[in-house]
């Protein structure tokens, strides 16, 4: 891909981000400052170019997918297969979809590439790259042809997305030490500080994990380039969340970045297309301390800290409705107040640029046929 283009625009925008500051004044003069909810509504006015930012249809991702680390002994923080909580989440059992519908947020599963073949649901979208990932600490997770369809899945997906705000969130056994891996690599940071859930983790248990990963990132010890990191390291819910991102970002999108899945993947797209960062705010579903370390590597903190041990989402579902009030603050008038304008003078509307579409053309790599159930995938 050319370097010198990037697939998403900045938001940055002086003339905007002033007259959004000077909107903001004047209602502080009458309603009294509202702190850190000011610079999130001057954010989400910087991403839809407007002074008046408005949400529609927003849209919860949950991207699941099994990784071939599993075999070495990992399991999931609540113990569950990966299936498991994806029919879980289908079936409404679980604190996030609960959370979702009662901040009216469509909930969508994507299989990516899970070992089971799960049923069909009206909720549940199938782009199955693969029956799991392979071990990486044996062999590349994946193919650079899956990785790169993985990433077209998402941009399809993106490009179909009915509203313009997404949380993205991954799940899958494993999930979470492969996406340290790819951030351990991307950004040479200790790929311990990733995986480590805090000062009582076990020490047997953070040994053998530690053995598992630093063989993985031994084996694969000389690659640095972003899709071959993915490929190597990566899940293919990592690889579809890529494409979700660049696609959405080109497009202005709000996204809402929840776990070191979606961290990994977000870190990814950022190096593909730089911008992507501004279009994103960063929430947390638990306190393992190795997301504190992912969000430190956007230097960024989470919406909220609410000390909880959920499932990967359900923090952004409930830091939505402060993102929905903050623009709520600049778009909302009170009884007989001037609207005012919907841009300053000087900002022009946005327009299509043709060239995001064809630079995009660069993914457009078919997904290969999923094997049959039970072949050899570790």
């Amino acid at each position: 891909m050319a370097t010198n283009r990037s697939l998403v625009t900045p938001t940055s925008n002086p003339l905007l981000e002033k007259a959004l500051r000077e909107k903001l004044l004047r209602r502080n003069e009458v309603g009294g400052s509202l702190g850190e909810l000011e610079p999130l509504a001057i954010r989400l006015g910087l991403m839809q170019n407007t002074l008046k930012p408005r949400f529609r249809h927003p849209q919860l991702l949950v991207f699941a997918a099994d990784h071939g680390l599993a075999v070495e002994g990992l399991r999931d923080a609540q113990g569950r297969a990966t299936h498991d909580t994806v029919r879980m989440l289908l079936t409404h059992q679980l604190p996030l979809t609960v959370f979702a519908r009662a901040q009216h947020l469509e909930l969508t599963v994507v299989d990516c590439g899970v070992a089971q073949n799960l049923a069909a649901h009206d909720h549940l979208l199938m782009r199955k790259i693969a029956h799991a990932t392979r071990n990486a600490r044996v062999a590349a997770a994946m193919s650079l042809e899956q990785a790169h369809a993985g990433m077209r899945a998402g941009m399809e997906i993106g490009d179909k997305l009915r509203g313009n705000a997404t949380v993205l969130a991954g799940v899958g056994v494993g999930a979470h030490e492969s996406a340290a891996l790819v951030l351990s690599r991307m950004t040479d940071s200790p790929v311990h500080d990733l995986v480590v859930n805090g000062p009582n983790m076990d020490p047997d248990e953070l040994a053998h994990l530690m053995g598992v990963l630093q063989g993985a990132q031994s084996r694969h010890r000389g690659v640095v380039e972003p899709v071959e990191v993915l490929a190597a390291f990566g899940g293919f819910e990592v690889a579809v969340m890529v494409g979700v991102m660049l696609m959405a970002a080109s497009k202005r999108h709000l996204l809402m970045i929840d776990g070191v899945p979606a961290c990994a993947a977000l870190m990814l797209a950022a190096r593909i297309a730089p911008p992507v960062t501004d279009y994103c705010l960063f929430c947390r579903s638990h306190s393992h301390l190795g997301l504190d370390q992912a969000l430190n590597l956007f230097r960024a903190s989470a919406l909220l800290e609410l000390g909880m041990q959920s499932t990967d989402g359900t923090g952004a579902t409930l830091a939505w409705p402060m993102v929905r009030s903050a623009a709520a603050l600049l778009t909302d008038v009170a009884e007989g107040e001037d609207p005012g304008p919907t841009r300053p003078e000087g900002v022009l509307p946005l327009t299509p640029d043709p060239e995001v579409d064809q630079e995009l053309e660069i993914f457009a790599v078919p997904a290969p046929e999923p094997p049959p159930f039970g072949d050899a995938l570790y």
